[in-house]
């Protein structure tokens, strides 16, 4: 099986790296990215699913939640794939003395062996994927359970932002319902075993917007329409029917 991403797309990605010495929202990142990142890895490592467990981050891009998730959530091993070379260039220049591989790979067809890990990470991967069903297939093969974390779908405003904003129509991004997300993973074989939306602030934001959104963020994560409605991302632990 081919990777489903596209030659533009993956060098958009790949000059994101190479120019940046990273992502544009994991380097030099104006505050509103640096608050959305933060929460993020923080619901991520509050999930508990980490701690002493093989790990395997698939679509790690330039490893900067691969390492901090690992700081975070206290695994046991960890490696990250990802089809970005210039990407995982600056991963393994980063990790310093973290106890991580990382890759080059296509997440579609990796060279592991059934269960070879306890847990699949698919942190913001499956929106830039043509067949996300196949995808949360494959990882499937490789652990039983996984970690997907995705911007929320069913935020209106995040669907304004995907046509409008310049960076994410170059890097062909989109959002999922959490239905169709859902209905993916049973379809691949798998149930959700928790599910959450979180995150207010919107990256690539102005400064005083970011900080607007922060103060209310809690709130919005509280209120159960609000935050189906209003979070920038869903946070979904499934796993695998035996």
């Amino acid at each position: 099986m081919r990777h489903r991403i596209d030659t533009d797309q993956l060098e958009a990605f790949n000059r994101d790296a190479a120019s940046n010495g990273g992502y544009l929202y994991t380097t030099n990142a104006q505050l509103s990215s640096q608050l959305a990142t933060q929460r993020f890895l923080k619901v991520i490592a509050d999930t508990g699913a980490l701690a002493r467990r093989s790990i395997l981050d698939v679509g790690c891009g330039d490893g900067f939640f691969t390492c901090r998730l690992w700081d975070m959530g206290g695994p046991r091993k960890m490696i990250g794939v990802d089809l970005a070379c210039k990407a995982i260039e600056v991963a393994n220049s980063n990790k310093q003395d973290r106890l991580i591989e990382f890759h080059v790979g296509d997440a579609h067809c990796l060279p592991y062996q059934d269960n070879t890990f306890d847990l699949v990470l698919l942190v913001g991967i499956l929106h830039h994927d043509d067949n996300p069903l196949e995808l949360i297939r494959e990882v499937f093969r490789l652990a039983p359970e996984v970690l997907i974390l995705e911007p929320n779908g069913n935020n209106l405003g995040l669907k304004i932002i995907e046509k409008v904003s310049r960076y994410h129509r170059e890097h062909h991004e989109k959002s999922y319902t959490s239905r169709r997300l859902n209905h993916w993973i049973e379809q691949a074989g798998g149930c959700v075993v928790r599910q959450q939306f979180a995150g207010f602030v919107p990256m690539f934001c102005s400064d005083w917007i970011a900080r607007m959104m922060k103060r209310v963020e809690t709130v919005v994560e509280r209120l159960p329409l609000a935050n189906a409605l209003g979070c920038g991302v869903q946070v979904v632990v499934a796993a695998r029917k035996e």
